[in-house]
């Protein structure tokens, strides 16, 4: 079988990372091409167990919750201060795609004090651009930012190589445009934070039913879930989805990977 677009998962708790479990974090790659998809805690050091972190290509924040990029900072260090980088991260910047308050917000979690940020915004080895609805071209992937519902500005991300497409929510509650993000996607990365019940907070999370009743809607190929906090009960999140999909349904691991 020809390798379409490699998914491996650095990390998959939600809100917070678990026992020897990262955040949310994640790289997809094709034709040689790394790009990571959100960098949350613990995720830096999943990804130096499958690639050094100068090989990413490219990155994108779904959205600037700690979750799914407080690695950012560490990332940032790497870059800067490694004493023998293969090449000089100030003539390549790694190209940040994320919400648009990115440079300022992640220059503040890196650098607090106004003292030690005034001779830093962090371009000097990132290159940030602001994710919007523009479809953009990154390495061989085409990238759809789709706004989704939560308490910031959020993104789902849709990745099409070729004919093959892999649709990531982020983080959100149920919206019109998750039917949008993931129709017809040969697989479906889906945040599940929580079992279903009419007293969940609204424009938040999804819950094991919704996600799957969106997969079916969507009629995906496979759906993947992700996003599980360490408090909520996985196993009946799953089951929730497994009832309301009639596609494979699968709970990821961190490490798995998956050939798309």
């Amino acid at each position: 079988m020809v390798l379409i677009v490699r998914l491996t998962i650095l990390g998959c708790c939600g809100s917070f990372p678990g026992p020897d479990a990262a955040a949310s974090g994640y790289l997809v790659e094709a034709e040689g091409f790394r790009l990571g998809v959100d960098l949350g805690n613990g995720t830096l050091a999943r990804l130096q167990t499958v690639c050094d972190p100068f090989e990413l290509d490219a990155l994108v924040l779904s959205h600037l919750h700690p979750d799914h990029c407080a690695d950012f900072s560490a990332l940032t260090v790497f870059r800067r201060y490694h004493p023998n980088p293969p090449y000089d991260p100030r003539r390549n910047r790694l190209p940040v795609y994320a919400p648009h308050e990115a440079p300022t917000r992640l220059a503040n979690a890196y650098a607090p004090h106004e003292a030690e940020r005034r001779d830093t915004d962090l371009s000097d080895v990132f290159e940030f651009h602001p994710l919007s609805r523009e479809v953009r071209t990154i390495g061989p992937f085409t990238v759809t930012p789709v706004p989704v519902v939560h308490p910031t500005e959020a993104f789902g991300i849709r990745l099409t190589r070729g004919g093959t497409t892999l649709a990531y929510t982020g983080d959100t509650g149920p919206c019109a445009a998750l039917d949008e993000l993931a129709d017809g996607a040969d697989a479906l990365l889906c945040e599940a934070s929580w079992t279903h019940g009419p007293d969940r907070p609204a424009d938040l999370h999804l819950s094991g039913t919704q996600a799957g009743e969106l997969a079916e809607r969507a009629k995906v190929g496979k759906l993947l879930l992700t996003h599980v906090p360490p408090w909520s009960d996985g196993e009946a999140i799953l089951a929730e989805a497994e009832a309301a999909f009639s596609g494979p349904t699968e709970r990821v691991r961190q490490g798995a990977v998956y050939e798309i």
